[in-house]
This record gives structure tokens, sequence and C-alpha cells, in this order.
């Protein structure tokens, strides 16, 4: 039984850097994804009011970086975007573990303030 748990622990260990290794911060705008995916130029303060409403339905919210975008999923997302409407439209920098899900980039945020 000894040898079961040691075991177990030395490769939790072992693995313990490749948890990590996917958790990645990002810069850039919350976007409405539906929007910007048709129109890239649909982001900005001409389109914020557009951006909130459909965040306050509860439509998938993203940031665009110079690498794509990056739609958040986690809990940030409960509640119709609850904790993300401060943030439409504006420069952010969110943490989390990003990965890719049929091609799309995705951010399941750990945590989210403006951009400086």
């Amino acid at each position: 039984m000894r040898t079961i748990i040691a075991g177990l622990a030395a490769c939790t260990l072992a693995l313990a850097p490749l948890a990590a290794a996917d958790t990645k911060t990002v810069k850039g705008e919350l976007v409405d994804v539906m929007c910007v995916t048709k129109d890239a130029n649909k982001k900005g303060a001409d389109h914020a009011d557009c951006a909130m409403g459909c965040a306050k339905k509860g439509a998938p919210l993203g940031i665009v970086t110079a690498d794509g975008v990056y739609t958040i999923t986690g809990d940030y997302t409960n509640n119709k975007n609850e904790k993300l409407l401060e943030f439409v439209a504006k420069n952010v920098e969110a943490t989390g573990h990003v990965s890719e899900n049929d091609g799309k980039k995705e951010i399941h945020l750990e945590s989210i303030k403006a951009a400086n």
C-alpha cells in the first residue's frame, strides 16, 4: 500500500509542471464572440452597446488578442456573464487555463482585471 501511495505522489509531482504549463495571461478586448467572428470590426466603443446587450443575454464572450479570440469558459460566465459585464468592450488582462477545442481557443478564467 505504501508503494502505491508513494508512486501516486511521485506521479503527481512529476505532472504538476504540465498542469501549470497551460495557464496563461492574455491581454485584449472583451467582446461578444459571435459578432467579432462574423465581422472583425465589431468591437471597440462603437460596438459596446450591442456587445453589452448580447452579454446580458448570456452570449459567449471572449478576449481578442494578437493571436486570435479566446472564448471565455468557467464560473465567470455563470448568471449570464454577471462577473464579466463591467469589462465588456474594454481592454483586459485575464489569466486562466488555455486550450483549443475544434480549432477554437478557449480560456477557463481564474482572474480578470482592467488592463493599463
